[in-house]
């Protein structure tokens, strides 16, 4: 059986462009034969996986498991880089095969994720193996697990998959579940940045009542109003970005928790928001411009 030196490491990079540790185990499975390394890391989906590494991903889905017992959820981002691909079969297949691997994982966070893979896949596997079969970069962003034994958790994903909620009420009401998919419906429209005033920072809050007062003060008010006024705009500026405060969707007269309150009130019980999660596909990434007929191109090129 062949040696697997260096040399022979470095030839089957610069074949397959897969990373030097792929490639040195690619050929110790294979006892240093370079065909059967080649087609092995083919096979994972490594050599692919080099080649679009510098690649973009922010398109994708986002996915949502809720337990039957509306105790538990959890929600995950997957990147591609076409919508193309995010529509396509396989791509969702890879999606349901995640999300239910982390649900069923101990896994808290995407660097344990990383370390730990999804049952008997390692993590470069997994990625490895989507990419082979999809054709393009893909990503597993992140995920967020809602758990809740005194209370119910539900959740909402719009239609097309690019915006998902979880939201989390504690409360002894079961009856309460649709409300709280309601309060989902209502985050994916309204984009709460925070769970409550509590949650808003402190440098945002005081960067707020700066821009308040540079503009009462173009306005023309009396300084010694702006002190009356400003706490008035701070309020708002918060009911705003909170979910809790925001003014609900369904019956604009109350905030969401007056809402929430009202609900349990009718109930004979009481109801609190004690989490959400928000995720919308690519937020936050930076993407390439492309036209339709470009992305189209770029599908025939590959």
């Amino acid at each position: 059986m062949p040696a697997v030196t260096p040399e022979l490491i470095k030839q089957l990079r610069e074949a397959t462009n897969a990373g030097m540790l792929d490639c040195k185990k690619a050929l110790t499975e294979n006892d240093g034969d370079m065909d059967a390394a080649v087609e092995w890391l083919r096979k994972k989906g490594l050599s692919k996986a080099a080649k679009v590494a510098d690649k973009i991903a922010a398109e994708g889905a986002i996915v949502l498991k809720i337990a039957d017992d509306k105790k538990s959820a959890t929600i995950v981002e997957i990147n591609c880089e076409t919508d193309f691909v995010a529509k396509n079969d396989n791509f969702k297949a890879f999606a349901k095969e995640v999300i239910d691997g982390i649900s069923a994982s101990p896994v808290k966070t995407i660097d344990e994720l990383k370390a730990s893979g999804l049952g008997a896949q390692s993590y470069t596997d997994l990625i490895g193996g989507a990419i082979g079969r999809l054709g393009e970069k893909i990503d597993i962003r992140r995920f967020a697990k809602h758990t809740l034994s005194n209370g119910i958790v539900n959740g909402y994903l719009h239609s097309n998959s690019r915006v998902g909620v979880i939201v989390a009420i504690e409360t002894t009401a079961k009856e309460l579940a649709d409300f709280a998919r309601d309060i989902a419906m209502h985050a994916a429209a309204m984009k709460p940045l925070y769970l409550n005033e509590t949650e808003v920072p402190a440098e945002d809050i005081a960067k707020e009542r700066e821009i308040a007062l540079e503009q009462l003060r173009k306005e023309g008010k009396p300084e010694a109003m702006l002190e009356k006024i400003v706490p008035g705009k701070i309020k708002k500026f918060i009911a705003d970005i909170t979910l809790e405060g925001q003014a609900f969707v369904k019956d604009d007269k109350k905030s969401v928790a007056e809402a929430l309150n009202a609900a349990a009130k009718a109930l004979g019980t009481t109801a609190k928001l004690v989490g959400f999660t928000r995720f919308e596909v690519g937020e936050g990434i930076d993407k390439k411009s492309n036209d339709f007929a470009a992305e189209v191109a770029a599908q025939t090129q590959r």
